[in-house]
Formats: structure tokens, C-alpha cells, sequence
């Protein structure tokens, strides 16, 4: 009887741990998504095998702590993202079918170049209004950008197309890249 008593015990713990466990992830893609978002999500978010290469690190926030940044695929509705393992541990995520950093897109399938844009880089926004292409002579000083940390610069491959996703104040923000 105790043993069956302890096994029980063992159990419950068991499964408590990992549905807090759970519930700590929802709780944090809710919280970068301003969005509600079901346990099932987190269940169905996986590395993506698709891209090559699939993760890189920088320090994204300035601490001096190593962040991960990962291309994952929401497999529920098949759409690809990006989550970020901050050093301390706090986890965001962008895409997997919510708009990203207001572009018009919410997935990363077409992401190729997946690469870090290095802290002191300059960059700016090289399309116009407009929609034409400009160079760096014709963007003002005050509109380039030096970033404070490490950012994530995505591409298409062999086409026009992407930009580089950095943390201003907090929050990611994009620049445009043709």
C-alpha cells in the first residue's frame, strides 16, 4: 500500500513539473506575440530542417550573454520563425503565422541567408517609399542606423528581398535590405 501510495505521489510530481513546464513556454510566446497561443503551438514548434544554418548566437540585448536565435516551424499550420534564447533565459518568438514587426509577412519559409549582423554594422533602410532601390549617398546620416548589439540579418537567396531584425529600447525593429 505505501508503495503504491508513493508511486502515485511520484506520478503526480511528475506531470505537475511538466505542465508547469508547458505552461512557463505559453506563457512567454503570449507574451511576445501579445496574442493568446494554445499549449498545442508549443507542442508543434520544432527546429526547422529546411534551413542551413538553422541557428546562430550573438548578443542581441547587449548583456554580454550569449542569445540563440533559431528558424523554427509551427508544424500545426506549417509556418516558419524565429525563437530567441535570450542568456538569461527569456524566450521570444517571431513569425510562426503572426505578422512579423509589422512587414506584411508571417512566415520564414523563404528565408536563405540566415546570418548575424554584427554590433557597430551601419545599416539603413535602402527602399524608398517609393519601392525604388537607394544607395547609401542618397539616405540621410540621421537615418542610419549603427546597431547597439549583435541583429539578425535574413535574405532571400539569389533574389531581392530581407532585412535585419535588431532590438531598439526592448523591442525588435526592422531595416529594410532591397
Amino acid at each position: 500500500m505505501k508503495r503504491l501510495f508513493l508511486l502515485i505521489f511520484l506520478i503526480s510530481i511528475i506531470t505537475s513539473c511538466n505542465n508547469t513546464q508547458i505552461e512557463k513556454q505559453k506563457t512567454e510566446i503570449e507574451a511576445a506575440n501579445k496574442l493568446p497561443i494554445s499549449k498545442t503551438i508549443v507542442d508543434s514548434i520544432t527546429l526547422s530542417t529546411k534551413h542551413n544554418p538553422n541557428f546562430i548566437i550573438g548578443d542581441l540585448d547587449g548583456d554580454e550573454l550569449s542569445d540563440s536565435i533559431k528558424i523554427v516551424l509551427n508544424k500545426n499550420i506549417s509556418k516558419y520563425g524565429l525563437k530567441v534564447i535570450f542568456g538569461n533565459k527569456k524566450v521570444m518568438y517571431l513569425g510562426l503565422g503572426k505578422d512579423i514587426l509589422g512587414q506584411g509577412f508571417d512566415d520564414l519559409d523563404w528565408v536563405g541567408i540566415f546570418e548575424k549582423a554584427p554590433k557597430g554594422e551601419v545599416y539603413f533602410n535602402n527602399v524608398s517609399e517609393e519601392g525604388d532601390l537607394m544607395t547609401e549617398d542618397q539616405v540621410k546620416e540621421s537615418d542610419k542606423i549603427k546597431l547597439p548589439n549583435d541583429g539578425i540579418f535574413i535574405h532571400q537567396a539569389e533574389a531581392c528581398g530581407g532585412g535585419v531584425i535588431y532590438l531598439k529600447n526592448g523591442e525588435f525593429e526592422w531595416i529594410q535590405q532591397d
